[in-house]
């Protein structure tokens, strides 16, 4: 499922009253507030789907695959996430 999918997939959940633009409008302001909240707090978890958290990466050792040669990576940070039991039980 993509973005345009799920903007859909709540336009039919809100009803017939509900327009795409205001169905768009709330998935985004979700995606935003999800974006900020872990910018701002580190983690942001919704009960009964999961935990977005940063991961830290530390600097590591590579080889570039091209040539082969060793190459230093730099440590980074990545935004993971972990599904509740909730949400891996309804799989």
């Amino acid at each position: 499922m993509n973005k345009a999918e799920l903007v859909e997939a709540v336009q039919k959940a809100l009803g017939k009253d509900a327009t795409k633009r205001a169905a768009e409008d709330a998935v985004s302001a979700v995606l935003d507030s999800i974006a900020k909240g872990v910018k701002k707090d580190k983690k942001v978890q919704i009960i009964g789907f999961g935990t977005f958290e940063v991961k830290k990466r530390a600097a590591r050792m590579g080889r570039n695959p091209k040539t082969g040669e060793a190459m230093k990576i730099a440590a980074s940070k990545s935004v993971g996430f972990k599904a509740s039991s909730t949400l891996k039980n309804s799989l």
